[in-house]
């Protein structure tokens, strides 16, 4: 488990883990499983080092302060083309 994982998260992860082998799944995938689990948790949480998220951001954040990607994310929810080629104001101006 990385150094960077709270106690919880390393309960989680046995948790989660375990879970996965009651259910009759390999060692590997369970490992795999509970993994990605804790770290989508400390994603949402913000507990990440990694700036960029796949997350859309707080939502109670005005637009202004959330990252390009969190706009990038937004306007891939909302179908809104051309959001690849797009700058950060560009993401903001189309969103509202």
């Amino acid at each position: 488990m990385p150094r960077a994982w709270s106690q919880k998260d390393e309960r989680q992860f046995e948790h989660v883990k375990e879970s996965v082998l009651e259910r009759g799944g390999k060692m590997e995938k369970a490992e795999e499983i509970a993994g990605r689990t804790v770290n989508k948790q400390r994603r949402i949480e913000g507990r990440t080092p990694n700036k960029r998220t796949q997350g859309t951001g707080n939502p109670n954040l005005a637009l202004t302060e959330l990252t390009r990607d969190e706009l990038y994310n937004r306007a891939k929810e909302r179908h809104i083309g051309g959001r690849s080629d797009m700058s950060k104001q560009e993401l903001i101006e189309a969103l509202r």
